[in-house]
């Protein structure tokens, strides 16, 4: 997470949505910067914690921008993720395991831990499933994100590739496919929500 005063902006940071690159773009920018296991704060930790914090202190309510990915492809690379070399016989290592078998332990009741990814939906909302975030983009439109922070900061921001995963094989057949989508239904309607939006959805916080 990254916070920027003079732009009055909150970067909320959705694991496998491109947000290495953008980090490494902005942190530059950045008045605070969260790192390594406090790098992914959701948006609903940020709302009850933090932006109290920044408000009391320093008089901010930052707007929050995030990114997110169509569902499935999101899952497929935490799983090409956890097939890297360097992952090889940790717990978190996906070596040996279809990506068919990734989803559905993923949306099991009590997935094992290379499994355990949380969800986009959970890192965007709050607790009873409202949207945290007044501008959520599309991984898959950058323009907009591009536009909006040219922007708010007053120059082009252009992010790198940082953090691609190996190219793996991860087909999913169409009965597990299904069933994410059932189980994850709230997640796949938000990203319907922002794509039919042009790729930038706005919201009004809470």
């Amino acid at each position: 997470m990254l916070v920027f005063s003079p732009q009055s902006l909150v970067f909320i940071a959705v694991p496998k949505t491109g947000t290495t690159a953008i980090e490494m773009a902005l942190k530059p920018k950045a008045d605070i910067i969260f790192t390594k296991r406090r790098k992914h704060i959701s948006a609903q930790r940020f709302h009850a914690r933090i932006a109290p914090f920044l408000e009391t202190e320093f008089g901010m309510r930052p707007d929050r921008f995030a990114v997110i990915r169509e569902p499935e492809e999101q899952i497929r690379s935490w799983y090409r993720y956890r097939a890297r070399q360097a992952k090889k016989g940790s717990a978190f290592s996906t070596e040996g395991i279809s990506f068919d078998q990734f989803v559905r332990e993923v949306i099991s009741d009590d997935p094992p831990e290379y499994a355990g990814i949380g969800s986009q939906f959970a890192m965007l909302t709050s607790l009873k499933g409202r949207v945290l975030i007044t501008d959520l983009f599309a991984h898959e439109k950058p323009v907009g994100l591009l536009n909006f922070l040219a922007e708010r900061f007053g120059e082009p921001v252009k992010p790198g590739v940082k953090n691609v995963s190996p190219e793996v094989p991860a087909e999913l057949e169409e009965a597990t496919r299904r069933k994410l989508r059932a189980a994850r239904a709230a997640e796949f309607d938000l990203y319907a929500r922002v794509m039919d939006a042009g790729g930038h959805l706005r919201s009004a916080l809470p």
